[in-house]
């Protein structure tokens, strides 16, 4: 497949042009024009571009790439470092953010619905999902259903009911949105990471918090696209989980 073909599929298939982001969605470094080979991860590491190498890709894309608002702007160090390699080993680099968080049906939050079997019942559009479970269940039992799913224990913040029905749930670094899940009147809401007052929030507006990781919770995006991609076209997409403890 072709560069540019693949850069205009992407981007009309995850609808960049509706999120306003925090850094470019699309193409970050220009590699060969003929794609035939990509390696799906979650960050562009090195690590992660030393196994692209190693599978001989033509492409990587990721869900955290490059170039983000409010980091310095020049090229040096690890940046420089993570790009010379992909520039000497003519790899493309594409990246999408909210658009890999928010999509419908290839988005984190979307394939973690699924992952936790809810029905998506979300009120309003935005990042943040609502589901329902078909039966209520004990926040241990779904506290155990996140951990078989995702292969780590969250951190479970307690203040919600024993029998949970309603969930809300942000990939990655969302427990800012915790607000919302309250004002939805959630029993539990999910996201990647914690803050101080997450605590506080969950104990005094009646809700569990479980943060499930923020890596966790984000390698589900890139996996749907990859075997999106691999069934449209015929390119081979081959997932690398760079494991990431946060």
């Amino acid at each position: 497949m072709l560069r540019n073909e693949l850069v205009a599929h992407l981007h009309q298939l995850l609808e960049v042009d509706q999120y306003q982001d925090y850094a470019p969605n699309g193409l970050q470094v220009e590699g060969p024009e003929q794609i035939n080979k990509i390696v799906m991860g979650v960050t562009a590491t090195q690590a992660l571009i030393e196994a692209a190498i190693d599978r001989q890709a033509d492409a990587i894309i990721v869900h955290h790439g490059y170039f983000w608002k409010n980091e310095p702007q020049a090229i040096t160090g690890m940046k420089f470092q993570r790009i010379k390699k992909l520039i000497q080993n003519n790899l493309n680099l594409f990246a999408y953010h909210l658009p890999l968080d928010g999509h419908a049906k290839y988005g984190n939050n979307a394939q973690l619905g699924k992952l936790w079997q809810l029905e998506d019942i979300t009120p309003a559009p935005g990042l943040v999902r609502l589901g329902r479970l078909s039966n209520p269940m004990s926040i241990e039992e779904f506290k155990h259903r996140v951990s078989e799913t995702l292969a780590r224990e969250p951190l479970h913040l307690p203040g919600g009911p024993e029998q949970i029905k309603t969930v809300a749930w942000c990939s990655g670094g969302a427990q800012g949105y915790i607000q919302q899940a309250v004002d939805w009147q959630a029993d539990v809401y999910i996201s990647g990471e914690v803050s101080e007052q997450t605590t506080h929030i969950a104990s005094e507006s009646g809700i569990h918090y479980l943060a499930a990781g923020h890596h966790a919770t984000e390698t589900w995006g890139v996996k749907a696209l990859g075997e999106y991609l691999q069934n449209k076209f015929g390119i081979e997409c081959q997932f690398v989980d760079c494991v990431n403890p946060v």
